[in-house]
């Protein structure tokens, strides 16, 4: 009995050792061959569902590219079109009350008078020379006249003493005595002339005399040099001023400049001319529903693009004109300047699609057909609320924008595929 209880307990395990290591083999030994085909197909479709269960699930987004207007988008300061430091030319106290800071003036409108000392009493006296100088011209003129006619008539009488010499009626020494008689009417020639000359060059200086003490009055006013505003106090009254010294600080704001500095790699897309459009930054203390507060849009053209890089930064200087007609734009404040550049085509996708490969490119990951990760770099054109348009994609492309960080090139995917409303 116990013998058979032994060898009982033995095929029990033989046939729970085949039902665990070799289930198949033991469903055909007992006639359930069907069900084991079955049970295998099972098996088959289990570890399919399992290899599925391993790729790495991602979100895909299916983007088109479109057309849009690009533009160049810089960060500047406005600027005024013009600063000029009005300084005095010549030295004397200030008599006029000063003109305050803020002040608008007009062009020529006097900003500094000067006391005008002696000025004056210099200026008819250089008139009083002058004058005497033009009277001396018709005296110097009378002498010239008359040196002229001693000297003809010194010629004539060479004439005929040379022709009574010839025929034995006059004696050599009066022939002798009119040349010396006409070599003194020459002398009295040159010399009437070189005081007619000297003359008319009294007159002239007389002249640059005069002119001289009528600039330095002119001095004495000092002026606007154009329209605008001013920017600091005039000289206060008694102060004396000398060559040099600070009147006033005048600055033109209309129109007002817009200053920004363009990266070699985007110089190429600004041009002369190009339409261009600004918003000023606004300031801390912004009031919810203040326009102004906000940030005042602008447009103008560009002016001036430099052909020489900064040789630090290596960016160059563009200048954009706009229209200032109220004042309301202040010289030094920060401007967001976007400048019209050519279209191109672009994709709008989410920022947080952008991905790093290992080189440290920037780019997006992409799935084919066959769902195999790609990379591709790209380019960032524009970073809006929507999202941030790039280039380097091809018309259509299905984009990994959830997951791209955990996959590879070359890998396999299991994508979901989103609406772009999503």
């Amino acid at each position: 009995m116990r013998i058979f209880s032994i060898l009982a307990a033995l095929l029990v395990s033989a046939v729970l050792a085949l039902f665990i290591l070799d289930r198949p083999r033991l469903l055909a030994v007992l006639g359930m061959g069907g069900e084991a085909v079955e049970t295998t197909e099972s098996s088959e479709t289990e570890d399919a569902a399992e290899d599925a269960g391993a790729l790495v699930k991602v979100v895909v987004q299916r983007s088109v590219a479109r057309q849009i207007d690009t533009a160049v988008a810089l960060r500047g300061q406005t600027e005024a079109a013009r600063t000029v430091d009005v300084r005095a030319e010549t030295s004397a106290v200030v008599a006029s009350a000063p003109l305050r800071k803020g002040t608008r003036v007009e062009t020529g409108e006097a900003l500094c008078r000067l006391d005008e000392g002696t000025r004056g009493t210099a200026l008819a006296q250089a008139r009083a020379q002058l004058d005497e100088a033009r009277a001396r011209v018709p005296e110097s003129l009378a002498r010239l006249a008359q040196s002229l006619a001693q000297l003809e008539e010194a010629k004539i009488n060479l004439n005929a003493s040379s022709k009574l010499s010839e025929g034995g009626f006059a004696s050599t020494t009066r022939v002798a005595n009119t040349e010396a008689a006409l070599a003194t009417a020459e002398a009295g020639v040159e010399s009437a002339r070189a005081g007619l000359q000297a003359a008319q060059s009294g007159i002239q200086s007389a002249q640059a005399a005069v002119a001289t003490a009528e600039k330095e009055i002119e001095r004495l006013i000092i002026r606007a040099p154009f329209a605008g505003l001013l920017e600091s106090d005039t000289a206060e009254l008694g102060s004396l001023l000398q060559p040099g010294s600070l009147c006033a600080t005048v600055i033109q704001l209309d129109p007002i400049k817009l200053v920004a500095f363009v990266p070699e790699t985007e110089v190429a897309r600004v041009s002369l001319g190009a339409n261009a459009s600004a918003r000023l930054v606004a300031g801390s203390g912004a009031i919810i529903g203040d326009a102004e507060a906000r940030g005042k849009e602008v447009r103008g053209q560009v002016t001036f693009l430099s052909s020489s890089a900064d040789q630090i930064t290596r960016t160059f200087r563009v200048e954009i004109e706009v229209p200032n007609p109220d004042a309301k734009i202040r010289d030094g404040q920060t401007a967001e300047i976007l400048i019209s550049a050519e279209g191109a085509v672009a994709h709008l996708l989410p920022q947080s699609a952008l991905t790093l490969n290992d080189e440290g490119t920037l780019g997006v990951r992409t799935v084919d057909a066959e769902a195999i990760v790609e990379f591709h770099p790209v380019a960032l054109m524009r970073d809006t609320p929507e999202g941030v348009w790039l280039t380097g994609l091809e018309e259509t492309a299905d984009v990994v924008v959830l997951g791209q960080e955990f996959v590879i090139a070359g890998v396999k995917v299991a994508p979901t595929y989103r609406e772009l409303s999503q």
